[in-house]
């Protein structure tokens, strides 16, 4: 592999060399630091065919004959075969399947192939929309049909062009074998474990953001290309993406573009960098390298020339004019539009809600984030100043026409997209704020337009769902919504003619994509593009920035691809190019420059009644002229385009405006406001000594001061006939604009046995309300979830939004029937209620009402509850989770029928005996001789249980407090000293031995089977363990204690435990030792009076 690479780098640089020695100075500076790049420079000097770098001391001279005749004899040993194998392709290779390509696409495979040849990587950077997709894959069939290469190959792209990729190999190379990797983490896995790593295909394509997850398994194999679309994602060396790919091992590295150059020269470099890292090392020496030239040439052109001469090697740049001369130029157009009195009411705000910042009063360290959020606010309000919070008028929140008038852009629309539907054409719309797609659907929506939408949250499926619904032949999508940074990016749209960019992006080449979504090979009408922006306000200051940034893409890439090899390479020109690489973020300066940029014709607007026209002061009305709109536009634009286009580099590095930021309408403020400033001596003197911010007296001229708008005084009026006709006649203003009221709904529950039809009458009334205020249902309106089999997000809305069409208010007999549903349902009860019923139920029995009533308040009373328990037994199963419900209360009645048995068992042994305090015969089991209590005590536990009752609240406390009080047990200690624990405990023993007694030896059989625990699964509902439970001592899982005199530690509970299922597991036994005397005594304090005296 070692020898591979050495011998591909000899003739790469074999190559470049050959083509001019301007390399020569980024090769020297790696050789000097790295030995191995060395050693390359020598075998390549050693040749001879390498131009070498002379020095200025030594003189060139002739050779002699001897030195001549040895050179030939060299050649003539050591002469190399001719390389037939070239491979220059006149017409469409066979090997594509899909179709023919055209002859400049033919060129740029020949020059694919030529790169490959040469082992130069390089960068495909044809104008978007000539087939850049198609001429790669078209390499790739190369190297697999004609050098047998079959990969591996690795194509990086978008997250919305993948699935598009994948088509085109399908459709012009149906052979070579593609691998999708993309997924959740289980299927990638799959993927990677069972076709990846197997190398089980030839090219594998996948995202972006797929690369980073996966760089781990991707970083093992060794690629043949790897090849990057859209690869100006990698224009920062320092991002996560462009470090994990140079990470990769491979042959050849291909760079697919439109936008080689978007922001500055450093971009460039990046994707040089990436292509030949051992040439291109650091970003310094290539910034050197345009710095160091003699200060007495300073030509522009010479720069550029140079920078030619390093880029033409590698990148190769068409654009359509040029190559496709069946594809008419798209003809752009700027409209500057005026602002709604409302967008300009929000202007000012904005403006006087941070004015501080606004006039340069901020500090280093957060000024530029104010500014930058300031910029972001009236951006917003550029667009539509709905897109604030408390803006749109409402609640009720309606889709009218107020949605138009309250912002200029959205009155221009209106008016070009009518014209656009009756001449037929088909409009691509692009905006940067997905907030603002939202407005535009509410008014597709509005004006009955078929539309789609994609931005940046649409799922990869629905996005390819909307381009192919979009270029369906018979398609009645009238509008494409789309975001430039989601939509923009490797779509075909050609059957749209009209794309407007509803606001530009800081980013020229973003809206040059976005452009060429519809302008691109296939499309065969006049493709116009409207792009819309706000007069005498911010968004001038970006199209300026925007053009600016355009214009350096022009001069550096854009020229190269028509001129000549320069014969003299020794007119080198200095002149400095870092000023011209304009940095991605503005400047606080510049910033300030956008902001304070029509501000002074908003607060003059404001504040007097503004002149009309197109834009005048910054207003704008629906009852504009659109042509005049437009004349006004193609006369601006074509001023723009000139003024930029005689800019060179160093106009570009100290370009900021050849107009000031304050001329509004013809006249220039700034100069007004130093007119005015002459009358007064010491505000002239302290605006020219401190300028502005604290930037010094430089900048005032160029950042004026802004001042707040003047507060308007109400007059104040004691005329008592005054105020009351002021009070009338905004009475009567707020009856006309008064919208129809939502009608009343209630929100039913499914414990609220509300009848379905009322339902269907609700749906019904709703769907009347909202035809009334214009409501249209979107496809953000419908749940995925709320979808039946084989449905449609976007058939879901239409059939709801006809519904709404056709809706009709209910007549008088079905608003009596919804009153009559409302009043038989039970809206009153709350979930809360709900949930006492079912206890209830569960404790007292399902038809036992009356105690059921007495766990609720007066407001349910005994009528009320009898009628819900006959709905709820009718239709339980209407409610969610009705089978957990039913097992509780069957669960209660059950236990309450082992309750009432035990009652009665204890009732029927206490009327036995004529005292029972004094006569009642306890028969305690044959193996239970150590027992604690005595007899005496225990007939007072069931006596006092008998007369309390198995179903009183808090039974063993009062069975405590009832001890506590009786003279008998006044000096027994033992039986004082019980808790109600123990008590419980007690008499669950003595209950067990009343049933065992009556029931006979069955009852004994819980007994001798094994001791449980809550862990151990039993039937719980046997009667052996109905006939031992009582309500005090029963666990929560309905299962009963063990008897204390044998071992165990039962757990008591109260009457009102919940049954549950919690599983039961044996106890394990332990057998008592014998105890020692000491034992004996020290347990005496716990024994019967007979024990302790044996004891002691």
């Amino acid at each position: 592999m070692d020898k591979i690479r050495f011998a591909d780098s000899v003739k790469r640089f074999r190559y470049l060399l050959g083509l001019t020695d301007l390399f020569r100075h980024f090769i020297d500076l790696r050789a000097k630091q790295d030995v191995a790049f060395n050693q390359v420079i020598q075998e390549l000097d050693a040749d001879g065919d390498a131009p070498v770098s002379k020095s200025k001391n030594k003189a060139p001279s002739r050779k002699t004959e001897k030195e001549e005749d040895a050179e030939l004899l060299n050649d003539e040993v050591n002469e190399q075969p001719i390389d037939y194998s070239r491979t220059i392709f006149t017409e469409s290779p066979r090997f594509v399947q899909g179709g023919t390509l055209r002859e400049y696409q033919i060129q740029g495979l020949n020059w694919l192939i030529a790169l490959h040849e040469n082992r130069i990587s390089g960068i495909l950077a044809d104008e978007m929309g000539l087939g850049k997709t198609l001429q790669t894959i078209s390499f790739l069939g190369y190297l697999r049909y004609v050098r047998n290469l079959d990969g591996p190959h690795i194509v990086i792209v978008p997250k919305s062009t993948l699935d598009n990729w994948n088509r085109e190999f399908a459709k012009w190379t149906p052979a070579v074998k593609t691998l999708v990797l993309q997924g959740d983490k289980v299927t990638r896995q799959d993927l990677i474990t069972n076709r990846l790593l197997t190398a089980d295909f030839d090219v594998c394509i996948t995202t972006f953001e797929i690369v980073i997850r996966e760089k781990a398994q991707l970083k093992k194999i060794a690629w043949q290309y790897i090849i990057v679309d859209e690869a100006h994602r990698i224009k920062n060396e320092d991002s996560m993406l462009s470090q994990i790919i140079r990470l990769f091992h491979s042959r050849n590295r291909l760079l697919i573009t439109g936008t080689p150059l978007q922001n500055n020269l450093h971009e460039l470099w990046a994707l040089l960098n990436f292509l030949l890292p051992d040439v291109f090392a650091e970003s310094d020496v290539f910034d050197q390298w345009f710095e160091n030239r003699d200060e007495s040439d300073k030509d522009d052109t010479s720069i550029i020339q140079q920078l030619h001469k390093v880029l033409r090697p590698f990148l190769l740049r068409r654009v359509k004019s040029d190559v496709e001369k069946s594809l008419l130029p798209k003809k752009e157009m700027n409209l500057y539009i005026g602002m709604s009195a409302m967008q300009s009411k929000w202007y000012q705000k904005l403006l006087e809600k941070d004015l501080d910042a606004v006039n340069g009063q901020i500090g280093k360290r957060e000024g530029k984030t104010r500014l930058l959020n300031i910029v972001m606010q009236l951006r917003k309000c550029c667009n539509h100043p709905y897109l604030f919070d408390g803006a749109e008028p409402g609640p009720p929140y309606t889709t009218d026409e107020h949605l138009v008038y309250n912002c200029g852009k959205m009155i221009i629309l209106d008016k070009l997209l009518k014209r656009f539907k009756a001449q037929g054409s088909r409009v691509l719309i692009f905006s940067q704020m997905s907030r603002m797609l939202d407005i535009l659907e509410d008014y597709a929506l509005f004006r009955q337009y078929e539309y789609s939408r994609i931005d940046g949250s649409t799922l990869h499926e629905d996005r390819i769902q909307a381009i192919d619904d979009f270029n369906s032949p018979k398609s009645d999508k009238f509008v494409f919504l789309l975001t430039t940074r989601a939509g923009g990016l490797g779509i075909n749209l050609t059957t749209a003619d009209i794309v407007i960019l509803y606001d530009s992006d800081w980013n020229p080449q973003a809206d040059l994509q976005a452009m060429d979504r519809a302008h691109r090979i296939g499309q065969t009408k006049q493709v116009y593009v409207y792009r819309f922006i706000t007069e005498n306000a911010i968004e001038e200051k970006v199209l300026d920035r925007a053009a600016q940034k355009l214009r350096l893409d022009q001069l550096v890439i854009q020229q190269g691809r028509t001129l000549p090899a320069p014969n003299d390479s020794t007119n080198q020109s200095g002149g400095s190019l870092e000023g011209t690489a304009t940095t991605g973020v503005a400047s606080k300066d510049e910033l300030l420059r956008m902001i304070q940029h029509g501000a002074e014709a908003v607060f003059k607007q404001n504040s007097s009644t503004a002149n009309g026209g197109t834009g005048g002061a910054g207003t704008i009305t629906d009852d504009i002229d659109i042509d005049a709109i437009l004349q006004h536009g193609h006369e601006r634009t074509q001023q723009l385009n000139q003024k930029f286009q005689k800019l060179g580099i160093d106009e570009l590095q100290n370009f900021t405006s050849d107009s000031s930021a304050y001329e509004w309408n013809g006249e220039d403020f700034s100069r007004k406001n130093v007119d005015n400033d002459d009358n007064n001596d010491n505000d002239s003197t302290n605006d020219s000594s401190l300028g502005i911010g604290g930037y010094g007296g430089s900048n005032s001229s160029t950042l004026a001061w802004i001042n707040p708008a003047k507060r308007e005084r109400k007059e104040q009026t004691y005329s008592v006939d005054n105020y009351y006709k002021d009070i009338l006649q905004q009475t009567k203003a707020s009856q006309q604009i008064k919208t129809p009221r939502a009608p009343k709904q209630i929100h039913p529950q499914d414990h609220q046995m509300f009848d379905e039809r009322l339902m269907d009458l609700q749906d019904l009334e709703m769907a009347y309300y909202r035809k009334q205020i214009g409501f249209k249902v979107t496809s953000a309106d419908i749940d995925l979830d709320s979808l039946e089999e084989g449905e449609t997000k976007d058939g879901r809305r239409r059939r709801e939004n006809k519904l709404i069409e056709i809706a009709e208010p209910l007549t008088p007999e079905q608003e009596a029937e919804k009153q009559r549903l409302i009043e038989q349902g039970f809206g009153n009860w709350t979930r809360r209620d709900f949930t006492n019923f079912i206890h209830a139920s569960a404790k007292y029995g399902r038809n036992n009402f009356e105690p059921i009533s007495r766990e609720f308040d007066e407001s349910k009373p005994l009528e009320e509850i009898k009628r819900y328990a006959k709905a709820f037994w009718s239709s339980y199963k209407t409610i969610e989770g009705y089978e957990k419900y039913l097992a509780q209360i069957e669960a209660g009645e059950k236990r309450a029928s082992k309750l009432n048995h035990q009652a009665a068992l204890l009732r029927r042994k206490i009327e036995q005996y004529r005292v029972p305090m004094q006569e009642m015969k306890i028969h305690y089991p044959a193996n239970n001789s150590k027992r604690s209590y005595t007899e005496e005590e225990d007939r007072f536990i069931l006596l006092t249980v008998d007369s309390l009752g198995l179903y009183t609240a808090n039974l063993w406390e009062k069975v405590h407090y009832e001890l506590k009080k009786s003279p008998y047990f006044r000096f027994d200690w033992f039986f004082l000293s019980r808790t109600p624990v123990e008590l419980s405990r007690r008499c669950t023993t003595l209950l067990l031995a009343v049933t065992r007694e009556f029931e006979g030896p069955d009852a004994m059989k819980r007994k001798s089977g094994p001791k449980y625990s809550r862990n151990n699964t039993a039937n719980l509902n046997t009667p052996t363990n109905a006939a031992t439970a009582t309500p005090e001592t029963m666990t929560a899982n309905n299962s009963p204690n063990v008897s204390d005199s044998e071992g165990g530690t039962p757990t008591p509970m109260t009457l009102a435990t919940t049954p549950t299922s919690a599983p039961l597991t044996p106890i394990k036994s332990h057998k008592r030792g014998r105890k020692t005397r000491t034992e004996q005594i020290k347990s005496a304090e716990v024994s019967s009076p007979k024990k302790r005296k044996k004891a002691l």
